[in-house]
């Protein structure tokens, strides 16, 4: 039986781009390779892709050469069905001749591993639409919906599911009036509140602020990072648990809980990823990824907040992740306010696939892997069992060129 050609695309024109490498790594580290030819594809910071074996090597990554043997810059075909990642190739020879476009792999299941903007935001998937190739993320809706906190807190306030109090606003609104904008936060809110770029992740750009000097620091930080910000209320003792959803359609399990052990104001991008010594600690020369960083913070896993609210926050995290429509892995983030449960956001890539949430469950990660690409595959298969064409007869009924003429229809 032939191996399957996984694609793993990581990098990427975001802020997460190196945690993006770290997951990336790890996740191909693990890959069962009796049963896939695993593809890196790194997306650099400018946006173009490359391939090859060097790739899968952090010390490349760290000082990234394009020129360096065994990387190949690649092109996506958006032909339906192609799977080819293409290649500009120049014509030896003595009259040379130009260039010319081959194959540089084909790919049959891709796996984005791509965090934060122009990568888990639907932009990546839509590429991946265009190519009818099947891809282990949410779909578009999911992808775009879990990344902008703006829009995923309308949704799930319209879901009717928990969420904490927020005001969003613009950079525009900001900068014509600011004086209004804190007034309407200090009036729908109380301090402290959490200020935090509408399009951002791993706690980049977030701050805490107290009071109304404290506020306008806040927004001019996240506002640099995007035109649109979210403010959401402090919790006065809160309590994070996390939980993690795989499925597709109905075929949808929640993972064990987690709680970080160590939540004083909110975990900084630093304090995820570095906390614990140079590498974080883990595997492939220091590319265990968010998991390694995080468990030196410390975690409970299962989280020791009892059956009952396990259960409700687990059954809470299902209902999110069907009604965005997601497929494969996502973790759902709560907030834990005495007994009351707020659901915070959902993560669509999580960092490191939260393969720990899973491996207490007696799936280790390359059997994740295994039934992400399994659930691609038949999500794929269901997307192309329906219709995309319809034939009409409505071209030979157009008359072009006619003034005032009239489609008869």
């Amino acid at each position: 039986m032939a191996k399957i050609r996984l694609a793993v695309l990581f990098g990427g024109r975001a802020c997460e781009h190196d945690v993006s490498i770290v997951s990336a790594l790890q996740c191909m580290d693990a890959v069962n390779a009796e049963d896939y030819d695993v593809i890196p594809v790194y997306i650099a910071r400018d946006g173009a892709w490359y391939t090859g074996a060097p790739l899968r090597k952090l010390e490349t990554l760290r000082n990234f050469d394009p020129a360096k043997p065994g990387i190949t810059r690649v092109y996506p075909d958006v032909t339906a069905g192609s799977g080819a990642l293409l290649t500009i190739e120049k014509k030896k020879g003595l009259f040379g001749g130009g260039d010319e476009l081959t194959v540089a792999e084909r790919i049959d299941v891709a796996m984005p591993v791509l965090h934060g903007m122009n990568g888990e935001d639907g932009t990546v998937q839509g590429l991946l639409e265009l190519m009818n190739v099947p891809y282990t993320s949410a779909g578009l809706v999911g992808s775009s919906v879990g990344m902008d906190k703006i829009a995923m807190k309308q949704l799930f306030r319209g879901c009717g599911f928990p969420i904490i109090d927020y005001v969003w606003l613009t950079r525009d609104e900001w900068e014509q009036d600011a004086v209004s904008v804190v007034k309407r936060v200090e009036e729908n809110l109380r301090y402290p509140v959490y200020v935090k770029p509408a399009n951002l992740g791993s706690s980049i750009g977030i701050t805490r602020a107290k009071d109304a000097k404290a506020l306008g620091e806040s927004i001019e930080v996240a506002l640099s990072y995007d035109r649109r910000v979210i403010v959401e209320m402090g919790i006065e003792n809160p309590v994070e648990v996390n939980c993690s959803v795989l499925g597709f359609d109905k075929d949808v399990t929640p993972s064990v809980c987690e709680m970080p052990t160590r939540w004083d104001e909110f975990l900084t991008f630093d304090e995820k990823y570095l906390h614990g010594g140079k590498n974080g600690g883990g595997k492939t020369g220091g590319s265990k990824s968010a998991a390694g960083g995080m468990e030196t913070l410390g975690r409970k896993i299962p989280a020791p907040i009892g059956e009952e609210k396990t259960e409700e926050i687990q059954k809470l995290a299902v209902d999110i992740f069907r009604a965005l429509d997601c497929k494969g892995v996502a973790r759902i983030d709560f907030m834990l306010d005495g007994e009351k449960v707020y659901v915070t956001e959902i993560n669509t890539i999580p960092g490191s696939l939260s393969f720990y949430l899973w491996e207490p469950m007696g799936l280790p990660y390359a059997k994740l892997i295994d039934k992400m690409v399994e659930l691609a595959l038949r999500a794929h298969a269901e997307k192309n069992r329906s219709v995309f064409a319809f034939d009409s007869n409505l071209l030979n009924q157009c008359a072009l060129g006619q003034k005032g003429g009239k489609l008869q229809r």
